[in-house]
């Protein structure tokens, strides 16, 4: 991952100046080498972060004999995609200004089995002594007009270098299965078609958002009756 971030990210220095004199070069040279240490930082947040995040679910498991995470994703934009961002925004494209200015720089999305599982997750993650909770969403309770549901976190967590400490942010999406399902395609539908979705088909995709919002609840319900009655349950995947 590291070496294509790194061959994609100098191919973009590259293209972006044509045939630069020295002094050109070697500026670009720095900036270029210090989106690869931004990155390397991010990618580090992330990964304490899903550590973190395997802890709570195998603690989970030992005391409750169930995993409440199914899933657990992430990804860190790339310096091209962080430079693109800054300049939409019209703000200097550098690595200091990606960290002042940017808060999705590092991304991991949680997926859960049940909804109550969101916020046992999401309140584990905000007792947490050196994690800073920045800003919370929460579309479950209020969805998005399209019907995306999904609890969002920006979470500040320090990331310890070698001979250095650093506040990184890092967003944090929690969902059920049936919401990521949703989201998925939603997604896909508008960002990665290029045919305009009619307002009879937007509407449609909320009916079933809020369909599948119905079965969630409906499932949750059903698992804390089976709770109540002392019924022992299996896990999903067997």
């Amino acid at each position: 991952m590291e070496m294509d971030i790194e061959m994609n990210s100098e191919r973009f220095f590259l293209d972006t100046v044509a045939k630069p004199h020295t002094k050109e070069r070697d500026k670009i040279a720095q900036i270029f080498y210090e989106f690869i240490e931004l990155t390397h930082l991010y990618e580090s947040a992330v990964e304490t972060v899903k550590t973190q995040l395997n802890i709570y679910d195998s603690e989970f498991s030992i005391k409750f004999k169930r995993n409440p995470i199914h899933s657990i994703e992430s990804r860190v934009k790339s310096p091209q995609s962080i430079i693109e961002k800054l300049q939409r925004k019209g703000l200097t494209p550098s690595a200091k200004s990606a960290q002042t200015n940017l808060m999705d720089i590092a991304g991991v999305r949680v997926v859960c089995y049940y909804i109550d599982d969101i916020y046992a997750i999401a309140e584990l993650l905000s007792m947490r002594d050196d994690y800073k909770i920045v800003k919370i969403k929460d579309y479950i309770k209020k969805p998005k007009p399209s019907g995306y549901r999904s609890l969002h976190m920006i979470v500040m967590l320090p990331v310890y270098l070698a001979a250095s400490r650093h506040e990184i942010p890092v967003e944090i999406q929690i969902r059920t299965i049936a919401m990521d399902f949703w989201a998925a395609l939603e997604h896909q539908l508008h960002y990665k078609t290029d045919a305009v979705v009619p307002p009879e088909l937007k509407t449609e995709l909320k009916e079933i958002a809020d369909t599948i919002s119905d079965t969630d609840m409906r499932m949750q319900a059903i698992y804390d009756q089976i709770n109540r009655l002392g019924m022992p349950t299996e896990d999903s995947d067997e």
